[in-house]
């Protein structure tokens, strides 16, 4: 197995050490949660990098590298649905989209026929990470003010409706990457 794709499969791991610190309480768990967080977006970018630098691109790593990056955003969103920083039809789009696309991958896969992912796909997946490191920042800010100051619910309103904006935009950018990668991957679907 090649650097990159440890790298992928690390990923995979760190996803659930960040929603173990993301659920403990206290400013220091939720830092740690943000610093795994960040590391493990990263690594999304320096594997696909080595791999492309180093001439070792793999089909496993054109199949693991979205299955990754799905499974950080998913348990990301998941978990801000459950503290309600997020509303559920919000998540249940982007899941009925991610396993749409990954059911599509894996019965080109049947049939002989790996799909990389599209620049669109790229993009929402870019997007959908920006708004979960914002969201981390919105919530250690709140640790930090609850932790040395006091907290203002007119910020908390202020924070959730921002927040609110930026899952429309992503949800809509979600869509399209979805429908996009429908309509150029139709010749396979038509053979279903």
């Amino acid at each position: 197995m090649n650097i990159a794709n440890r790298i992928t499969l690390a990923r995979i791991v760190a996803t659930f050490i960040f929603m173990f610190f993301l659920f403990c309480h206290g400013l220091w768990a939720k830092l740690v949660s943000f610093i795994i967080f960040c590391l493990a977006a990263l690594s999304d970018f320096y594997d696909g990098l080595i791999a492309h630098r180093k001439n070792i691109v793999t089909d496993f790593g054109k199949l693991m590298d979205p299955i990754a990056d799905k499974i950080l955003v998913l348990a990301a969103f998941a978990a801000f649905v459950q503290m309600q920083l997020i509303d559920a039809w919000m998540f249940v789009i982007i899941i009925a989209r991610e396993i749409l696309i990954t059911s599509l991958r894996l019965f080109a896969l049947n049939k002989g026929k790996v799909l990389a992912a599209t620049r669109a796909g790229k993009h929402k997946t870019l997007s959908q990470m920006m708004v979960i490191f914002i969201i981390l920042c919105f919530i250690l800010i709140k640790e930090v003010m609850l932790e040395f100051y006091t907290w203002n619910p007119s910020w908390e309103n202020f924070f959730r409706s921002s927040i609110y904006v930026l899952m429309l935009l992503t949800v809509a950018l979600t869509l399209y990457s979805g429908l996009f990668y429908l309509w150029k991957n139709r010749q396979i679907i038509t053979k279903i």
